[in-house]
């Protein structure tokens, strides 16, 4: 493979296109094909990779999207650092539709989805503690603020299942517990992740208030990507800028996540 990018962007709903002047890179994984045809190019002096979560038509539901191979794929390139924007809904009041919120914490309430590589030959046990990478974490937050962006610096992510949204008593739920947001696609993308030593940071913006915050009928799937679209322009700045602003050199924890652990197979 000739074709090599050092950072990976996993695009959300409605972000299904970066990069300018890009190849188109085909790749079979053993997991089977990721969600699209993964575009290389660069952004200043960086190589990325690009893949739209959902496909560049949005087939894939959350509960579908091939993210075994998508995060593989990435790693067969070369990319050892991940930047993964989506939209979500707001748990909490005082963050309104337009902020980004680059969480620190995650809970999963998805069921049924593929969630590891190390299912044969032998348990594999990652630490995950902190499933953001904290030098992403740190570059996002400060590129969105240079950027004047309402910008949240830590919080929790809640993952449910979708393709549904929540009802209003699971949305109170979520809130009541001190999280953050709700998605539908940042797990297991996170622990995929950290199961092959990439860095992984969740770049959110927030699209709405979930259904248990304000009173009305709740949010829609139309609604989300109507106002994804009227901010898609400024996050693909926002995310080039932090591509750009990613330090060259990792000294975090997250390429050593597995260091000391017998590995059934060789990675890419």
């Amino acid at each position: 493979m000739v074709t090599r990018a050092d950072i990976g962007v996993i695009g959300g709903s409605g972000f299904y296109s970066l990069l300018d002047d890009a190849e188109e890179v085909e790749l079979a994984t053993p997991y089977g094909p990721p969600s699209d045809v993964v575009t290389v190019g660069r952004i200043g002096s960086r190589s990325v990779a690009f893949i739209p979560r959902h496909g560049r038509d949005h087939r894939f539901p959350p509960h579908r999207i091939p993210y075994r191979a998508n995060l593989w794929a990435l790693r067969s390139l070369g990319v050892r650092q991940v930047l993964a924007p989506s939209a979500v809904g707001s748990l909490r009041a005082e963050y309104g539709p337009g902020a980004i919120v680059v969480p620190d914490q995650l809970v999963d309430r998805t069921s049924g989805r593929p969630q590891t590589y190390y299912d044969i030959d032998g348990a594999v046990h990652v630490s995950f503690a902190d499933p953001y990478c904290p030098s992403g974490r740190a570059t996002a937050v400060a590129t969105a603020r240079a950027g004047d962006w309402a910008t949240v610096d830590g919080g929790t992510l809640v993952v449910i299942e979708g393709p549904r949204f929540s009802t209003r008593a699971e949305s109170q739920w979520f809130a009541s517990n001190g999280w953050s947001i709700v998605g539908m696609t940042g797990f297991p993308e996170a622990i995929l992740a950290r199961e092959l030593a990439l860095c992984y940071t969740s770049v959110s913006l927030v699209t709405d208030h979930d259904a248990g915050v304000e009173a009305g009928q709740g949010v829609t799937h139309d609604e989300v990507l109507e106002f994804f679209a009227q901010n898609v322009t400024r996050m693909r700045t926002l995310i080039s800028e932090t591509v750009q602003s990613l330090p060259e050199e990792r000294t975090c924890p997250c390429g050593s996540a597995l260091d000391g652990i017998k590995l059934p197979f060789e990675l890419p």
